[in-house]
């Protein structure tokens, strides 16, 4: 045997994002598997975060020219061995075979078996054929076949991960006959079976590079995956692992994974619901649970998956914590009564929260940063899961109120407008963002001693009672289409909150993801974002304009598929796949989520409507193995590609946070009310619009209209001495801030003697600095409702 040639080899990949199923144990064991294309795509090990192999398949020959490899078959039936459990039966189909394969990690060590029966025609043998990808690339990638201790070892290795593939017999001997190590694409043995219809090719190590290794195998066997920081220490877990029937480890899988429903509220839920939506909640209580970290208990990646995976080799994928999604997540295992879970998440948060009081974009699990953009939203969403476990007294000692008090003051300090939306990709004012803001602090306001509460509420009713000024467009064309007297737009630009008034026509929002960007005005483009404001009880279902922007989001957004009504995030977006199917690359053209169908049952549900429909919908959505995508396609059939009307895309599968809005539209529908809307929210404002009382002017907010009567306020970050006078200049005063329980500078400006027609000027110095800008504010008459 000699060293494979060819290398580095092919470019690497990821697998497609298409998955059958995602599992783990509930023990120790620190790996987490996927199925796609009815063998084993990537695992991950020891995080959540990390994956370690692209897969692991299979090739059926018989030495005399003829071979198949199962996953090109595309003729696989996949289940479960108990509803929700992740042990996992998979049999391929061919003519003259049937693959059976079993597949389920160890409870407490560090592998993955998977259990080989072949059966048909009896000159045909199975082969293994695992890639590995070491350190999360498949690059630079050590592969080798040696002899250990009397068995065959395939190997890989890469810096301080190695894993080990072994096998045995049904009496626990070595099962790997001929084996080989390869370079993809030059020497592996897939190319070896493509150039000479069988295996001939035995090559002892190979590498750097992209590796590939092959092991010939009886017709009947055990495999045994294992890693560790070196090939032998894997090799001695798996050995270990296969000492024992593998029957043991299938029963432990099942009976873990049963009693850990059995002690949650998934029956509740399922109890009125159709076979197909109570599959579906087991289902997605079972990916909940399966994202979650091992190291760093109560994080939770957004998808064991890479989006368009089979066409990159980037690492991260959807391997991140995002604030939001974990928030998201989190409320749904609320919902069926996983509160140590959701306890973990809060605490994970509480200790990843930066001293400002901001989180990051998304972060590895350690906490450091990859995307550091400011999206509001996943500064608030903490804040609510705080307010949900104190609501149902499950905190358990977790001390909040420092993270809350920090978190609000950046709130205040930093909003209404935010440097992202929740779709990553624009700048301003988003009716989702500010929804959750001023929800964050109205429920965290009762977090805190009164005296912090305070401010944290007047913030909220300013921004409440001035959302529809700040991102409702009138008398637009879209407005006179569809007969409506306003409708909430995607994004408003901060100047709104200046203006006291939604975007001009002209002002234009740029649209990232296309290739040619259309131009469109801000009041041309619609989301469902709005929808938030009345699932957390800002504003009621049949408010007016809540009513005519669903009215204009359903014709632009809504697509009508072969599952059921699915929705675009907004008109003109570019995140999907290309006309033709070609995978995102930058540009596309956006799809429908199946997320959104799950928020618009909410909103359904706050009209009094059934939402059974939208969870068929959801469900009908879903992988063969019920995981839910996060986009479906929906234009005519690409067989080639595997896109079909209704069916997933190619995008991240499963995405935690559509199985989240599932079990909480399901959580939902039992209580007729949102779940996740905040106690003190709907107790304040119960949808109705607030009267305008007090502008809280800030750098961030700077108002430049006071309606007469309203009281005046201005926060800053650091001490200051505010100069301020009355039109141009006069009566000028000097009054110093003072610091707020909440953690920012405030002064009351007495503006209770001046009328329609006035103007308050005011600047401010730091110690002996001034600020150098003055800002002006005029004084108007009040509105005689609000609009």
């Amino acid at each position: 045997m000699s060293d494979a040639p060819g290398a580095p080899g092919l470019p690497p990949t990821w697998c497609s994002s298409a998955k059958d199923m995602v599992g783990c144990s509930l023990g120790a064991s620190r790996l987490w598997f996927t199925l796609g294309a009815g063998i084993l795509n990537e695992v991950y090990y020891p995080r959540v975060d990390l994956p370690q192999i692209r897969d692991l398949g299979f090739i059926v020959a018989d030495d005399a020219g003829f071979w198949v490899e199962v996953k090109r078959l595309w003729r696989y039936t996949l289940e479960l061995a108990a509803p929700g459990s992740p042990a996992v039966r998979v049999v391929h189909h061919h003519e003259r075979f049937e693959l059976i394969l079993r597949i389920v990690p160890c409870l407490h060590r560090d592998v993955l078996l998977v259990e080989v029966s072949l059966q048909g025609d009896p000159a045909l043998r199975p082969y293994v054929l695992l890639a590995p990808h070491m350190g999360g690339t498949g690059n630079g990638n050590l592969a080798g076949v040696e002899s250990l201790r009397g068995r065959q070892v395939l190997w890989a290795q890469q810096g301080p991960f190695a894993l080990a593939l072994l096998a045995a017999t049904a009496q626990q001997g070595d099962a790997i006959g001929r084996a080989s190590a390869g370079i993809v694409g030059a020497s592996d043995g897939w190319q070896d079976f493509s150039r000479n219809a069988k295996f001939t090719a035995q090559y002892q190590s190979a590498g750097p590079g992209n590796v590939a290794l092959i092991g010939e195998l009886p017709r009947q066997s055990v495999l045994g995956l294992a890693f560790a920081s070196t090939a032998q220490a894997a090799a001695t877990l798996a050995v270990t692992a296969l000492a024992a029937p593998f029957d043991l480890s299938w029963e432990r899988q099942m009976t873990g994974w049963t009693r850990w429903h059995d002690a949650l509220g998934g029956a509740a839920l399922r109890e009125s619901l159709p076979q197909l939506c109570a599959a579906q909640v087991t289902t997605s209580m079972m990916v909940l649970r399966t994202h979650q970290d091992k190291t760093y208990p109560g994080a939770m990646v957004a998808s064991l998956s890479v989006p368009w995976g089979n066409t990159r080799d980037e690492r991260e994928g959807y391997h991140l914590v995002w604030p939001r999604d974990l928030v998201e997540s989190a409320g749904a295992l609320l919902a069926v009564g996983a509160l140590n879970e959701a306890r973990n998440t809060l605490r994970y948060l509480v200790a990843t929260q930066n001293a400002d009081g901001h989180w990051f974009q998304n972060q590895w699990l350690g906490g450091h940063e990859h995307w550091s953009a400011i999206q509001l939203d996943e500064t608030a969403f903490p804040v609510l899961l705080a307010a949900a476990l104190e609501e149902r007294g499950a905190l358990h000692g977790t001390e909040v109120a420092a993270m809350v008090q920090r978190a609000l003051a950046f709130l205040v300090l930093q909003g209404p407008a935010s440097d992202q939306d929740r779709w990553e990709e624009d700048a301003g004012i988003n009716t989702f963002t500010v929804g959750v803001c001023i929800a964050a602090l109205v429920a965290g306001a009762r977090l805190l001693a009164p005296a912090a509460g305070e401010l944290a509420l007047a913030v909220a009713d300013y921004w409440n009672a001035r959302l529809e000024d700040w991102t409702v467009a009138c008398d637009r064309p879209l407005a006179k289409q569809y007969g409506v007297p306003g409708y909430y737009v995607r994004e408003a630009p901060r100047q709104a909150i200046s203006q006291d008034r939604c975007t001009p026509e002209e002002q234009r929002l740029p649209i990232r993801n296309r290739e040619i960007d259309p131009q469109l005005p801000a009041s041309e483009q619609v989301s469902l974002d709005f929808l938030q404001l009345v699932r957390f009880g800002l504003r009621r279902a049949d408010d007016p304009i809540v009513a005519g922007t669903v009215k204009v989001a359903d014709a632009l957004l809504k697509v009508d598929t072969p599952s059921g009504p699915c929705w675009h995030r907004y008109n003109e977006d570019g995140y999907g796949e290309h006309e033709d199917g070609r995978a995102y690359d930058g540009t596309g053209r956006g799809r429908p989520w199946p997320l959104l169908t799950g928020e618009r049952g909410h909103y359904a549900l706050c009209r009094g409507e059934d939402v059974l429909p939208y969870l068929a919908a959801m469900a009908r959505m879903a992988s063969n193995g019920g995981m839910l995508p996060e986009q479906i396609w929906d234009s005519a059939a690409i067989p080639a590609r595997g896109l079909a009307p209704g069916r997933p895309s190619g995008s991240a599968m499963p995405l935690v946070w559509a199985h989240a809005e599932y079990l909480k539209l399901a959580a939902s529908r039992l209580l007729r009310r949102p779940f996740d809307r905040p106690e003190a929210v709907w107790d304040r404002y119960q949808g109705t619009r607030p009267a305008l009382t007090r502008i809280v002017w800030s750098e961030a907010a700077p108002a430049s209209q006071l309606p007469e009567g309203c009281a005046l306020t201005v926060v800053l970050k650091e001490a200051a001495v505010v100069r301020w006078g009355t039109d141009g200049w006069r009566n000028v005063r000097e009054q110093e801030t003072r610091a707020h329980p909440l953690g920012v500078q405030v002064l009351d400006i007495d503006a209770a003697p001046l009328r329609s027609g006035s103007t308050i000027d005011l600047t401010w110095r730091h110690g002996g600095t001034w600020i150098g800008r003055d800002a002006h504010i005029a004084v108007t008459a009040r509105p005689a409702t609000p609009r």
